[in-house]
């Protein structure tokens, strides 16, 4: 819900408005009212939105609450928390790719790749931590500007050149690890550490809670600031308010939470500053916009003078440095690297997790739209599921056809939502 800026008045002009649509109120009551109705078109409209994943989320916590009362104790939500990052970060990888329409569906064998070059380099060759990760991160940006180049200078189709990625880098797991050979990592190093600690000062949690919605807050005063100084829509003051009290019930909560438990878990903490930052790239860098731009069709791109090719391949570095990441992370939580981990990541289990995170959360594979943002609460569907099934027992046939419908629904409601959009006449 915004209001049209540029004209005198406190809550700035009427401005044009669209046909067969009424000129909004400025008042505060108003202003609720036009959010309900802008909330009943959206959905009435097929334009997907957080507030349609955060409720598929809730009743989701709600039916294996019922079934299982130890699913929202603290102890299962810190686990949660923890065990959303791996996936996540990968799929914060996965959003920068599908916002320039394309698809990167290597990304499970090159998480599997650095956390098997991390454990050879250190355990077996006495690596110095430190230059293990920094080695298995660097192999993940390489590995994604080989398959950029192939894609944006080759012209090779980015599905075929991922493919044999997939393929190609989890062999060479395979190779590094040998046939039956497992590698544990040190359960006291810094790898281990990244799942395992925990921040266990109460006021860690309540600090990180504050920040997030006093830095939500400003975020938005100053873009409404902006917008209203240029004269394009803004939001109101007490929609902001609302927001930001919503999102500090949620935030105090979820702290409240985690120091229930053990506290503030350290990979939680890392993947919100990720999320933090990949998201001020691509919404208020140059960068970012052309990221964006590419997304909206590469013709036009190039006539606003972008470096297409440029563009293409780092965000195939970008995501194969975040699913370096991932892997390293996802190594921590198991402690270990062996051919069955690389195997099953070579399957397509964290791939397809990934992906289902970024769209489920909202990006879409059409291209040009989505955020980091996205991923969290994609994520959040994805390992609640895979949560609450487990507590519960069951086989993991069943989770597999579960996850591919939620998958799939995300898909359709994606591509309902952009055909929806071109019969309004918009892109």
């Amino acid at each position: 819900m915004a209001v049209t800026g540029g004209g005198p008045h406190r809550g700035g002009g009427a401005g044009p408005v669209a046909p067969g649509r009424e000129p909004r109120t400025r008042g505060w009551p108003g202003g609720l009212r036009d959010y309900a109705l802008e909330m009943r078109g959206s959905v009435r409209d097929a334009e997907r939105g957080p507030l349609l994943v955060v409720t598929g989320l809730i009743v989701i916590w709600i039916v294996f609450q019922a079934l299982d009362d130890k699913f929202l104790s603290p102890r299962n939500l810190s686990n949660l928390s923890v065990d959303i990052v791996g996936t996540g970060l990968v799929a914060v990888g996965i959003v920068f790719v599908l916002l320039i329409r394309e698809i990167d569906l290597s990304v499970g064998s090159v998480s599997g790749l650095a956390g098997a070059a991390f454990a050879v380099l250190n355990v077996n060759h006495g690596m110095p931590e430190w230059l293990a990760v920094i080695v298995a991160i660097a192999a993940g940006m390489a590995v994604g500007a080989f398959h950029g180049v192939f894609f944006a200078w080759l012209g090779v189709p980015a599905f075929v050149v991922t493919l044999a990625g997939l393929l190609i880098w989890n062999g060479l797991t395979l190779d590094l690890l040998g046939a039956s050979g497992t590698i544990n990592i040190d359960e006291e190093g810094l790898v281990a550490s990244l799942t395992s600690r925990h921040f266990g000062d109460d006021a860690a949690a309540y600090a990180v809670a504050a920040l997030g919605t006093g830095g939500y807050f400003l975020a938005a005063h100053r873009k409404r600031a902006r917008h209203r100084a240029a004269g394009m829509p803004y939001r109101l003051t007490g929609e902001i308010g609302l927001r930001t009290g919503l999102l500090a019930v949620l935030a105090f909560a979820a702290a409240h939470t985690l120091n229930r438990f053990q506290g503030l878990p350290l990979a939680l903490l890392i993947f919100l500053v990720v999320l933090v930052v990949s998201d001020y790239v691509l919404r208020r860098t140059r960068y970012g916009r052309r990221v964006y731009a590419l997304g909206g069709g590469v013709e036009a791109a190039r006539r606003a003078g972008i470096s297409v090719e440029r563009v293409r391949i780092a965000m195939f570095m970008v995501s194969g440095t975040m699913a370096a990441i991932g892997g390293l992370f996802v190594a921590s939580g198991l402690t270990s690297a062996s051919p069955t981990t690389a195997r099953a990541a070579g399957s397509g289990m964290l791939l397809i997790n990934a992906i289902a995170a970024a769209v489920i959360g909202g990006t879409s594979l059409f291209g040009g739209r989505g955020s980091p943002w996205s991923v969290l609460l994609g994520v959040l569907v994805i390992q609640s599921i895979a949560s609450g099934m487990g507590l519960l027992g069951v086989e993991d046939a069943v989770q597999f056809m579960i996850t591919g419908g939620v998958l799939l629904a995300a898909v359709a409601a994606d591509a309902l939502s952009r055909r929806a959009a071109t019969r309004r006449g918009r892109p």
